[in-house]
């Protein structure tokens, strides 16, 4: 498996298609923590993204065993494509349920073309910050909290990035991370703000 961790996404997708089960763990541990974030970062439930973030890697799988992936893609946009993709099937059906009109939203998450398209990742992040105050929560958090949410989801780093920028572990960025996401949530909670809509 050490030897794997060395390839590019492309070259383990293509092993894992071919029955190598090991290149798509660590295609997983590569990106597991990136989508969960963004996962829980949207819908502030742990319960719920475990299931999201199950319902997306199920998705991924299905479509590598299934051919369907256009190797002339960049694997990591199209994972975070399947990922918006999960979360906006997750609202829709939500709505669904709840029986909810989408015309009070400032963003709509279902008709936003930006939001539709797979290299916009971080403008999809962007734009929930101009949501219900979040911007103002933000700055309510710790200075290195601040600093860390500013690195991940508005400059796009890696938790290797920011690990490197910051002088500290990868363990350290994604246990700052949470800690982060976590007193937002608090913060957002005590100040009956939404994170999202």
């Amino acid at each position: 498996m050490n030897n794997l961790k060395t390839l590019t996404d492309e070259v383990l997708v293509r092993l894992y298609v071919e029955g190598n089960h090991e290149a798509f763990n660590v295609l997983l541990n590569r990106y597991e923590s990136k989508v969960f974030s963004y996962i829980a970062y949207i819908v502030r439930n742990n319960d719920v993204a475990e299931d999201l973030f199950q319902d997306t890697f199920m998705r991924v799988v299905a479509t590598l065993k299934n051919g369907k992936y256009a190797e002339q893609q960049k694997f990591s946009a199209w994972l975070m494509r399947i990922t918006h993709n999960i979360l906006v099937d997750y609202f829709r059906q939500l709505n669904n349920e709840k029986n909810i009109s989408n015309d009070e939203n400032e963003v709509d998450l279902f008709n936003d073309i930006k939001l539709a398209d797979e290299n916009n990742v971080e403008n999809q992040i962007i734009q929930m910050q101009n949501l219900n105050g979040l911007q103002q929560i933000i700055k309510m958090l710790p200075d290195n909290q601040q600093q860390i949410i500013e690195l991940r989801f508005y400059q796009d780093m890696s938790f290797k990035e920011i690990a490197a920028k910051l002088n500290c572990s990868i363990n350290t960025a994604l246990g700052r991370t949470r800690y982060a996401l976590i007193n937002l949530r608090k913060l957002a909670v005590a100040h009956n703000v939404s994170l999202a809509s």
